[in-house]
């Protein structure tokens, strides 16, 4: 097969699936190179079988695509494969993708790529789509390495018989460590639940609806912390009540936690809070209040390194989780190299995915018309990377808009620079 005039999507999840479906509207030849055996990313093979989402599914499912009407607000992840699963054949994508194809390099070969397959196989691309995703660079804490007991990753915990009958010590207050905590609450046979920090922890329905979809997009995001406030007064009190350290942030200054259950098992005595591990003993674990107790499973529930290890080395500058791509979509300096999908979304991420996709097609044509690469263009006129890798998606979408605008002012730039 023959592509050097194809444009490779790497990922067949949500976001990958999303960009196949734009490249293929707009004729521009494209494959897609999936490391597993199915589509739908983290749904397919990353999450517990017990998970949800904590969205609603009319904040993540596409635009273009609704979720079925028998769906419920959070649908399991079985329901979100079985739609990845809908969305790939209803548009004719499965037989773009080249499964249990995993990239090992993609480096500069002129203007085109060159992709080296795991395995050996090497192939010349126009140009490459990075979807990888950031929910697979498991981050563990340094002690774990020292602890003589069980240590797994939320990314490995698939089903509550990993916790039954076990006294488990969960580290993390994301979404992935509440649900396990919650979890281990029911069948554990005893759980504790480790914070470095105070955390906001929302709840997933108010007045009868998700809560995610009380945010709109002509809110001033100051309006809507102060209204979350006052509803989480009211609904939930003081977390010192549940002996939770106070958050030392303000809302969706970091990634929001969004769960109605580990407030339930704080007040029920199945799930004990206690600050961050100092250090570890054997199978003793000491925590900064200077208690120590002994566990038969640590559960890391500590979040993902953003990486890009099929890329060379310093290619992308990631300070903290925070990639520096101009626009949010380019490595500086390089024609056809886009990276999709690496910030995280304060809401769901279906409304994005489909503008994001129409942008970069017309991009992919835009780049034919110019000699010079298009982060440098866009860096001229003012484009910089995002400051945070949390993205406000009522404001993107809005920027977008914008952007697919900008096609005369981009030609007009670029023929005045060197390519």
């Amino acid at each position: 097969m023959e592509t050097e005039g194809l444009i490779l999507v790497i990922g067949a999840g949500p976001v990958g699936l999303g960009m196949a479906k734009a490249l293929a509207e707009a004729g521009i030849p494209f494959c897609v190179a999936e490391a597993t055996d199915h589509v739908g990313g983290n749904w397919a093979h990353g999450v517990y079988t017990t998970a949800h989402i904590i969205s609603s599914k009319r904040t993540t499912e596409y635009p273009d695509w609704p979720m079925p009407d028998d769906y419920p607000d959070f649908p399991s992840a079985a329901q979100m494969c079985a739609y990845y699963d809908a969305f790939a054949d209803a548009h004719g994508l499965r037989e773009h993708i080249r499964f249990e194809s995993p990239v090992a390099s993609v480096v500069p070969a002129g203007e085109r790529w060159r992709v080296i397959f795991e395995g050996g196989a090497e192939e010349t691309f126009k140009g490459v789509m990075v979807c990888n995703g950031h929910h697979w660079d498991r981050d563990m804490p340094a002690w774990t390495a020292d602890y003589a007991g069980d240590v797994i990753h939320s990314k490995d915990y698939k089903e509550p018989e990993q916790l039954r009958g076990k006294r488990v010590l969960v580290l993390g207050g994301g979404n992935s460590g509440c649900d396990v905590a919650s979890e281990a609450a029911r069948v554990g046979a005893s759980c504790d639940w480790s914070l470095r920090r105070g955390v906001w922890i929302l709840p997933k329905t108010l007045f009868g609806s998700p809560s995610v979809e009380l945010t709109r997009g002509w809110v001033p995001l100051f309006v809507s912390r102060l209204v979350l406030r006052i509803l989480l007064a009211i609904r939930v009190g003081p977390f010192s009540a549940y002996r939770l350290p106070k958050p030392d942030h303000r809302i969706f200054d970091a990634h929001p936690t969004v769960n109605d259950e580990i407030l339930h098992y704080l007040k029920h005595g199945r799930v004990t809070p206690r600050p961050g591990v100092t250090r570890v003993d054997g199978r003793t674990v000491e925590f900064a209040d200077g208690r120590r107790a002994e566990y038969d499973l640590v559960v890391c529930a500590t979040g993902y390194r953003v990486a890009f290890p099929f890329l060379p080395e310093g290619f992308v500058t990631v300070r903290g989780k925070c990639p520096e791509l101009v626009a949010g979509f380019f490595v500086p300096h390089h024609r056809n190299l886009f990276i999709v999908g690496a910030y995280q979304v304060r809401y769901g991420v279906g409304p994005l995915i489909r503008p994001i996709g129409l942008l970069l097609a017309r991009w992919v044509r835009l780049q034919d018309r110019i000699r010079a690469p298009l982060s440098r263009v866009l860096l001229r006129l003012g484009a910089k990377p995002p400051t945070s890798h949390l993205v406000d998606a009522h404001g993107t979408i809005r920027k977008l808009k914008w952007a697919r605008r900008l096609d005369p002012l981009v030609r007009w730039t670029a023929r005045r620079m060197r390519p």
